[in-house]
């Protein structure tokens, strides 16, 4: 190939990379306002349908009024701005505890999967006990994760968020790993490589959409475990408020910390999802989402 036919060449493939780049990141952008659109409008739809009172159900549009919108004439305390600022603490403590509870889990699933797929004594070994707590209710064994770990701990909202997203991550990460391409493994042990070999350069990569599929999957349950271990140990962050917002009939601050937190969830689903497409398609995998 003449220096010519390979400068076009790789022009070309840079000029097909960015056109795929500017699709996945359009489309994500598409699919995150549509998301958004859809969730207002079935906000919206089902309070109209349910007939609640306006005093303790809150639309769209009061949330947005409570949070960007001050009233002329409003005390200091009760001005958009104050309201952002007192919901922005919780949010964050929320947001934190997800974060601590979806790379737990999230590592934590990608390990057992894999040391699950190099040894089969460890999966018969641990896999049943997995189960077992994949099926009792987390409520029902939250008294003794809180005893094990101490209430109002770091570690206990770590504990509890871990095992929110650790069974479905765990088996959307061994799905993937168990779709290894059986030839490529074959050709890898051919060639002198081991098992890890073969998982580094054959079960891993496959299983790229099946990990980001956990991932995204693991966002929104990530953020449940985080406001339960707030309401059940450290009485932080937006879930352990409810109570004081229901008992002080506080709904706007209610239905605003509740939107807050759900917006943002939606916003990580939709970046999970936006570095998913970049990734598959840098790996020539965006067919196999």
């Amino acid at each position: 190939m003449s220096t010519v036919d390979a400068t076009s060449t790789r022009r070309a493939l840079q000029r097909q990379r960015r056109a795929t780049v500017l699709r996945v990141i359009g489309e994500g952008s598409l699919n995150a306002v549509v998301t958004l659109v859809v969730v207002v409008a079935l906000w919206e739809l089902l309070l109209r349908l349910a007939d609640v009172s306006d005093f303790a159900a809150k639309r769209p549009g009061d949330v947005w009024s409570f949070l960007f919108v001050t009233e002329p004439g409003a005390a200091a305390d009760d001005t958009a701005a104050a309201h952002r600022e007192l919901l922005a603490p919780l949010v964050i403590d929320t947001m934190q505890d997800a974060a601590l509870g979806f790379v737990t889990g999230m590592v934590i699933a990608t390990a057992l999967a894999l040391a699950f797929t190099l040894s089969k004594t460890v999966e018969a070994g641990v896999l049943p006990f997995a189960l077992f707590l994949r099926s009792v209710p987390l409520v029902a064994i939250a008294p003794a994760i809180l005893l094990l770990t101490g209430i109002g701990t770091t570690l206990s909202v770590a504990v509890i968020g871990c095992i929110v997203v650790l069974f479905p991550a765990l088996a959307s990460v061994m799905f993937g790993l168990s779709r290894a391409s059986r030839e490529s493994l074959d050709l890898v042990h051919v060639y002198g490589g081991g098992s890890l070999a073969a998982l580094a350069k054959v079960a891993i990569p496959g299983a790229m959409p099946s990990i980001f599929a956990a991932a995204r999957v693991s966002v929104p349950g990530a953020v449940t475990g985080a406001m339960l271990a707030e309401w059940l140990s450290t009485g932080a962050g937006v879930g352990g408020k409810f109570e004081a917002f229901r008992a002080s009939v506080k709904y706007d601050e209610l239905w605003a910390a509740i939107a807050l937190v759900t917006f943002l969830t939606l916003v990580l689903y939709n970046v999970v999802q936006l570095l998913e497409g970049l990734v598959l398609a840098r790996m020539g995998m965006a067919d196999a989402r």
